[in-house]
Formats: C-alpha cells, structure tokens, sequence
C-alpha cells in the first residue's frame, strides 16, 4: 500500500506543478492557447489518475 501512496502523493505533486504552470500561462499576456489546452488534459487525466487509485 506504500507504494501506491507514494504513486499518489506524486502525482498530486505533478497535478498541483501543471496547476500553477496553467495559471502563470493563463496570466501572460497573449497565452498559448494549445499549451492551455495541452496543459488542461495533462492535469484531467492526472486527476482521473488520482481517483482512480484512491477508490481501490
């Protein structure tokens, strides 16, 4: 069970650093509209990653 925790915990990690990557993008002028896009499915998937793992 440790290791799936430790898988959880990082994938948190990664979840919140694609977060801030996503707000700092979102903050500049002119944003990349695909590195938005790009950015938000990365951080879905590692969301439905999260739940996945958490329910078993």
């Amino acid at each position: 069970m440790a290791t799936a925790d430790g898988r959880i915990d990082a994938l948190k990690v990664k979840h919140q650093q694609i977060d801030d990557t996503l707000q700092s993008e979102t903050s500049r002028p002119l944003p990349d509209d695909t590195a938005i896009a790009s950015l938000k499915r990365e951080k879905l998937r590692l969301k439905d990653e999260i739940n996945r793992l958490t329910q078993h």
